[in-house]
């Protein structure tokens, strides 16, 4: 029986190169989606759950709460395994959201490592990733840097 435990799926901080880019599959957004997030967040605001009242505004028709498709962005994000038991904390993220998701779009996150820093005292470095969710027209709909704390490759 070994003491070591087996190798994460993710990368560890060292294996991270600037430029590197990684895309995830699309995920479609749903009413469910929609009204789950409502009832979950507490957010009920009529752009999001009433048809009626959508019609009127901006869209013309309900949309996806911002930090719904922030959410599933970051699930999208953490299913390409890159992260998988080596990101040992979110640290931060810069976040604009420039254009609305509707029911229906389907969305997928790309990612690309920005920057690279050791963090002396800790476990690993930090790695910032730009980050752009897109549509199925290939519309930026959110962007963004998120800072994650990586570990390093056990010595």
């Amino acid at each position: 029986m070994s003491d070591e435990s087996p190798r994460p799926r993710g990368r560890y901080f060292e294996e991270f190169t600037l430029g590197d880019k990684m895309t995830s599959q699309g995920r479609t957004i749903t009413e469910a989606d929609i009204v789950a997030f409502a009832g979950l967040s507490g957010d009920y605001n009529p752009i999001h759950i009433d048809a009626e009242f959508a019609k009127a505004g901006l869209f013309g028709e309900r949309i996806a709460h911002g930090l719904l498709v922030l959410s599933v962005a970051s699930g999208l994000a953490w299913q390409l395994g890159f992260m998988a038991g080596t990101a040992d904390a979110f640290l931060s993220l810069d976040w604009k959201f420039t254009g609305p998701t509707k029911i229906g779009d389907s969305i997928k996150v790309s990612a690309e490592v920005a920057q690279k820093r050791e963090m002396p005292g800790s476990s690993g470095g930090m790695i910032v990733f730009n980050v752009e969710v897109t549509n199925q027209r290939n519309e930026v709909i959110q962007r963004g840097k998120w800072s994650v704390l990586v570990r390093s490759t056990p010595k």
